[in-house]
Order: structure tokens, then sequence, then C-alpha cells
């Protein structure tokens, strides 16, 4: 049985958690001191109900035992279902603590857990995790004695082994939460420190690994992908490991020609992959949740392949409030000309899913396997025909194509091209896709910056934007001349490439944009230009915060429309410009303070408040999916975009 969350909640009460506190997942009401220690050990809560399915009422939080002369609190013990909550009775324990804490720590590492474990007479299982390193322990009796052995992971509920053979596909978890996010911080940081290899060397071997995952799930019956507890050790165990790995490996470079080269291999020891496997074997990541996935891999890539070129990857917030505005749907063309690692396409792709989604299973009538059956075709086809990106750096391409093959295998339709370049010098297969004046909703954050100018002549002249302009007073207008800047900022000419794309008459585009183009007197020109080829639907003021703790530069998101080549012409012949109205908006608060930490919303005491929502949650057993109904609480992040969104589209619908 294997689970994902839909996005799909429902507010029933607020509840005020006081400022410093976090609220206990398990009980719902407790309210703990916010440390790094108690935000792993609230992660890990929720990764035993959501993911192991144990029940909240089976989990003891800082349960008291005796151990020897002392009685320490632990973390986390789960018990049998209806059972008293005593020592006697504790199954498994689970030991959390910060980032700072090690492993081999005496008093707080591996061996606190085995302690403990000892001391619990029917306790069978240990976890002990700092949310960076994660061990897990099977308890064994030796001739009288007590011992331990590395196991892969914890049993679920209603598995009272976590056998060492091959796991079966049912047996795979979705990841919820950060424990993803936690798995490949963790991989990251071993082949980091195991493997000799710098940080961005060791996220596309991690990288490989992930696509050799997706593809046991999407392609295989019977898991490959896998290391069981004995083959963490030794010399013929981790060869066995590398071996079915490298298989998959095989196939996956075949499979994706344009993300991995004839002669690229897995560049790990054995005993390393051995280990990495085990770390990611245990969960689904084809029915993981997409915002799951996105964060994690997110992270990854941004800590990796932030570059020097204006490259300051779009919060997904922000694509979610652009992509939300327009509000794709699964006929249109959509374009990234400046994608990086994917995350505006990654969001649109999924609004159009979730579209997708409700409009097969209201047409099936509630019958999920053949609704199931029906949303899988529309999307392999919408995700190949439909989503294009483009970006000048390979490697973020790549990265993207990875993104978008985790997410719902739309690889085939990104490419590495200079944007702004002439299209007759693009690759041939881009050539072929046509996007020039055919894309119906475009969203890009290009780079930007006078650090980066565009100086090829070859490149300026052919855009408008390119040349020089003048002022007029006699007029009031700017005026084009015949000759080419020396230099120009790369955004400027991206709004051009950009209202080149779309079709004429339709096709709207939301764009991110330094606030200087919008207001410095001496880029009054391109202003000018903006007015008399598009409508200006939106401006967008963003926080400063937005794209911290990476850069500190304030922003806007413009929101244009491509005007029909009938309605310039006679706007040029009347020599002015048809009044309308436009949306503006601020977005103050943005879900993260300058340094990168979460925020929430507040009262007026400053406590921060929670939402009990209930979610819909999609199971499955004997492979056909299940909906339920579980009620959770969170904090309320303080972030306005989405009802920004929301008024948009409101004034919109007003405008027709």
């Amino acid at each position: 049985m294997t689970k994902r969350r839909d996005n799909m909640t429902t507010s029933v009460a607020a509840i005020i958690v006081e400022q410093g506190k976090i609220l206990d997942f398990v009980d719902g009401k407790t309210q703990r001191r916010e440390t790094p220690e108690e935000y792993v050990r609230q992660e890990i809560a929720k990764s035993l109900v959501r993911e192991y399915r144990y029940a909240k009422a089976d989990i003891a939080v800082e349960f008291t035992i005796r151990v020897g002369g002392s009685k320490p609190r632990t973390d986390l013990v789960i018990f049998p279902p209806t059972t008293d909550h005593t020592q006697q009775n504790a199954k498994l324990i689970v030991e959390c603590k910060s980032a700072k804490v090690k492993a081999a720590d005496k008093k707080d590492g591996v061996g606190q857990l085995q302690a403990y474990m000892a001391s619990c007479p029917n306790v069978l299982y240990g976890m002990w995790t700092n949310g960076i390193e994660r061990y897990c322990y099977r308890r064994v009796e030796r001739k009288g004695n007590v011992d331990f052995e590395d196991v892969p992971d914890i049993p679920q509920f209603g598995r009272e082994d976590e056998a060492d053979d091959r796991p079966r596909f049912d047996q795979l978890k979705p990841a919820t939460s950060d424990a993803l996010l936690f798995a490949f911080r963790r991989c990251h940081n071993y082949i980091a420190g195991n493997q000799g290899l710098q940080k961005p060397q060791a996220f596309w071997e991690l990288l490989k690994l992930i696509f050799c995952k997706i593809y046991d799930e999407r392609h295989n019956d019977h898991v490959a992908f896998y290391a069981s507890g004995n083959e963490r050790h030794g010399v013929n165990g981790p060869l066995k490991v590398k071996k079915r790995i490298d298989d998959l490996f095989d196939q996956v470079r075949g499979e994706y020609t344009s993300i991995f080269r004839e002669s690229e291999a897995i560049e790990l020891k054995p005993v390393v992959l051995a280990y990495l496997v085990t770390q990611l074997q245990m969960y689904s990541l084809l029915e993981s949740d997409v915002d799951v996935k996105g964060r994690a891999y997110e992270e990854i890539v941004g800590s990796n392949l932030r570059g020097d070129r204006g490259e300051f990857f779009t919060p997904r917030n922000m694509c979610a409030m652009a992509v939300g505005m327009l509000d794709p749907d699964e006929k249109q063309v959509v374009l990234d000309p400046a994608c990086g690692t994917g995350g505006f396409l990654i969001t649109a792709m999924n609004h159009v899913i979730e579209k997708i989604r409700v409009a097969e299973e209201a047409k099936w009538g509630g019958n999920h396997a053949r609704a199931e059956r029906a949303i899988q075709t529309r999307i392999q086809r919408y995700a190949a025909k439909q989503i294009f990106g483009v970006d000048f750096n390979p490697e973020l391409v790549k990265a993207s194509k990875m993104n978008m093959v985790m997410n719902n295998d739309g690889a085939g339709s990104l490419f590495q091209a200079n944007s702004l370049a002439d299209p007759m010098t693009w690759d041939m297969d881009l050539r072929k896709a046509r996007l020039m004046g055919k894309v119906d909703v475009l969203f890009t954050n290009p780079p930007f910056g006078s650090k980066i100018p565009v100086s090829d002549p070859a490149v300026l002249e052919q855009f408008d934007l390119g040349h020089t302009w003048s002022y007029s007073k006699d007029t009031d207008e700017w005026i084009q001349s015949c000759s080419v800047q020396k230099s120009q900022p790369p955004e400027i000419l991206f709004i051009e490439r950009c209202v080149q794309f779309l079709k004429p008459g339709t096709g709207r585009m939301a764009i991110v944009l330094p606030d200087g183009i919008l207001g410095s007197p001496g880029l009054g020109y391109v202003r000018e230009w903006i007015l008399r080829r598009t409508r200006v639907l939106a401006s967008i003021d963003m926080h400063p915060d937005t794209f911290q703790p990476f850069v500190s530069i304030q922003t806007s998101l413009l929101v244009l429309e491509r005007k029909s080549d009938e309605l310039i012409n006679v706007e040029r012949a009347a020599r002015r410009i048809n009044d309308y109205s436009v949306f503006m908006a601020v977005a103050n608060h943005v879900g993260h303070d300058k340094r990168g930490n979460v925020t929430y919303v507040r009262d007026r005491q400053g406590n921060e408040i929670a939402q009990e929502t209930e979610e819909r949650v999609k199971e499955y057993q004997d492979g056909l999916p299940v909906y339920s109904t579980q009620r959770t609480k969170k904090k309320v992040v303080d972030d306005n975009t989405q009802q920004i969104a929301q008024e948009f589209r409101k004034w919109l619908s007003e405008q027709d």
C-alpha cells in the first residue's frame, strides 16, 4: 500500500501557538520549544504516521524509561495497538538529535539509542537520526547477549520484520513533509564525505541514483533498486548492489540520451553506493507529493548549481502565484525561455495536471481505477507536447530535465540554447518546435544584471531594445535610432524576445524584472516599447526578501498580453494608446525572512497561529486508489502570494 497527498485542504479551526513554540504533531495540542532537535523530532513523527502508517495513539513522545539507575526520556516510542504504554510493551524507539550531534557522540549518539533498546525487553527496532545522518537497528539475541544489526529501515505498521530480501513495490512509501529532504541531504553529504568528491560532483552522482530509482518504479515488475541488510558491509554484498544499480543505469542512459552521455557511468565505490541505496529504497518517488519532491530537489539543486550569471532561482510560491494568475490549461503551449531548473514549468505542469485529475474523476463518477488510467494518458501527452523550456546553461537544462522526469516525465521538450540568439542558429530540434509567435502562456525569470551584459552586435541588432533610443520633448515620445547599443542587460532583451514568442492578440506572459526597468528615467524607452506592443495586465511589487537568503534585489512580476498586429497599427495611426485598467498589488508577505527562515502568521501578542485542516489522502490497496480524509494542524505561513493570484483572477473575470 502506498499513498500520496493531493493538494486539497479545507480550513477547520485556528489554534494559537505561543511565540518560540511548535505544536506537537502527535497529540496536536502540546506546545514544545522550537529547537533544531524538536524540528527533527516533529518531522520524524510525521513520517512515522504518514509513511510508516503507525497510529498517533500508539506513539508516545518523551516517554520515560528506566535504564539502570537513571530514568531518561526517549524521543519517540511506538507501542502495539490497544496496549498500555509501559516500558514492557515498547516495540520501537526513535531518538532524534539536532544536526550538530554526530552518531559517534558518546553521550547522545547511536550508543544512547542502543542502551535504550537493550533496556526494553520487547523493543525489536530502533532509529537514530539528526536530520542528516540516519541509522536503523534490529535487536538480536546471540548466546544470551543482546546485539544490534544494521538494517536499511524500520518496519512499517503491520509488518513484524523488515526483511533483508528484495522489497516489493507495494511496500514502498511516499515521502511526506521533510523526510525526502532529509534523505537527499544524507546522501549528498555521504557522497561528499566518503567518496572524496566536491559537493557539485556529489550532486550529479546523487541525481544518477534518483534516475535509477524512478526508472525502476516506472518500468520494472520487481524492485531492482535495493540493498538488503547483509549487503551493506563486506566485499561481496556491496558488489552485488553495484551490479544491480549499474544494470539499471544502463537502461536509464538508453532511455534518456539527451541527459546522459553514452560513456557516462555511476562513479561511486560499491560500499558508498550500497549505503545510498538503503537511504532511498523505502520511498516511492513517483507517488510522493509533488511539493515534497519539489522542495527536496530544489534545495539540493540550488546549493550546487547557483551560478554567477544572474541565475537566482525563482521561489516556489512566486512560481505558484504567476501560474495561478495566468491559469494555463491542457491545450495551451507553455514556455520558459530561461527555465533554470524548471520551477515555473513544473508548477505550470502540475497546475494543469490537477485540472486533468478533477475532470477525469468527475467523468468516471468515482471509478478511480478507470479515472487513473485516463489521467496518466492525458498527462503524458500534455507533458510531452505542450511544455517547453530553454536555457543557456547546459547543467541547468540537465537538472531541469531530471526535475521534470521526477515529477511527470516531461523532459522531451527542454532545450539547451541561447534564447536571445538568432533563432536560425538554434539546434534543429528547437527550430522544429516553431515557438516564435506560437506560445499561449510564458513564464520566466531571466538572468539580469549589469555584470552580465549582452555585447554581441549580432544579437543586439535583432532587437528594437538592442538599439539606441532618444527622447523627443516635442512629441513626448521615445524614438528608435538605427545604431546598435554597445551592450544591454539581458533582462531588457528578454522582454522583447518573450513578446516575440507569444501568439499575437492572445498570448500572455509573466516575467520577473528588476524594479529599475519600471521606474528608471533612462529606461523610459523600454516602458514605451512595452506599452506599444503589449497590454499590461498586472504589476506585482515583490518583497525585498523574495530571493533571500541568496540575494537582496527589488523585483516586480509583470504580466503582459501581446497586442494583435492590427491593434498596434491602429494605435500607431491614431498616435495614442487606448486606456485600460491595470491590476496592481504588493506582495509584502512572502513566507520567509531575509535569512530564508519560514515566517508564520501571528496574532497581536506575537503568537503564531496554527490551522486545523482536513486533507484528502490518496492511498493504494491491491493496486487500486482509495481516498480518505485526514485532519492535521499546521502553522499558517505568512504568505499572501496566493491571495494575490486569486484576486487577479477575480479582477480579470470582471474585465471581460
